[in-house]
């Protein structure tokens, strides 16, 4: 039963991380928004899955490749302060946003790795649109490494083979399950996915992101206070 409890706990961090990962309104969401009133319910649906299947991918890489650099106390302790910094950061440029932005984006260097990923594999199917999309951002990659070693210094994720699947496959649904919301609403029709309904996501993931950053800060601190005592 606690290993069943364990991965359970394992698969809804997962879900509730590639949940808040997916909000934020950037190139692939707004891919979704605009093709789905253009094109389509299904059009959308298919951009959305491949965005979500790299998006698996780059979790997977976080976890299988770099597990073993997590159990170095140093690099622990370093990822947990860069964290604290990192989650701040993102969550007071989301709040702080006045129009919709491109939030994982690592600037121009960034910009135009993406362009020439784009370039070459110039994606016709909606699907390849979604997975070329998430490919070239390289930010989404570093936030699954953040995020993979502090699930694991904290034993949110178990360290095995069970407790890692749960969290990737929580993951899965968690992005499948937003992009199908917003592919449906799009379809519906644009006009009820106005500039400032974008916003007010885009802040409300500022939000998330700030809760989460001095929660993690509070952690460092009680870790530092038991060491001193």
């Amino acid at each position: 039963m606690p290993e069943f409890q364990s991965i359970l706990f394992s698969a809804l961090t997962g879900f509730i991380s590639g949940l808040l990962l997916s909000m934020p309104v950037g190139p692939v969401n707004l891919t979704i928004i605009n093709e789905g009133a253009r094109r389509g319910f299904k059009w959308a649906l298919l951009i959305g899955l491949g965005a979500a299947t790299m998006d698996v991918i780059y979790c997977t890489i976080a976890f299988t490749g770099f597990s073993s650099f997590f159990k170095i106390r140093i690099i622990k302790t370093s990822m947990e302060v860069f964290t604290f910094v990192f989650m701040l950061f993102l969550g007071i440029k989301f709040l702080s946003a006045k129009t919709v932005m491109a939030p994982t984006q690592l600037g121009a260097a960034a910009s135009r790795i993406e362009e020439r990923i784009g370039e070459k594999l110039h994606p016709h199917s909606a699907f390849m649109t979604g997975f070329v999309r998430v490919l070239g951002n390289l930010g989404v990659l570093l936030f699954w490494i953040v995020l993979a070693a502090n699930f694991m210094s904290r034993d949110w994720v178990d360290d095995t083979l069970a407790g890692k699947s749960a969290c990737i496959a929580g993951v899965a649904l968690g992005a499948n399950l937003w992009f199908f919301g917003v592919s449906y609403m799009s379809s519906r029709g644009q006009g009820r996915l106005s500039e400032r309904t974008l916003l007010r996501m885009e802040h409300f993931s500022g939000i998330c992101l700030l809760g989460l950053g001095l929660i993690n800060g509070a952690h460092i601190a009680w870790q530092l206070a038991k060491h001193k005592m």
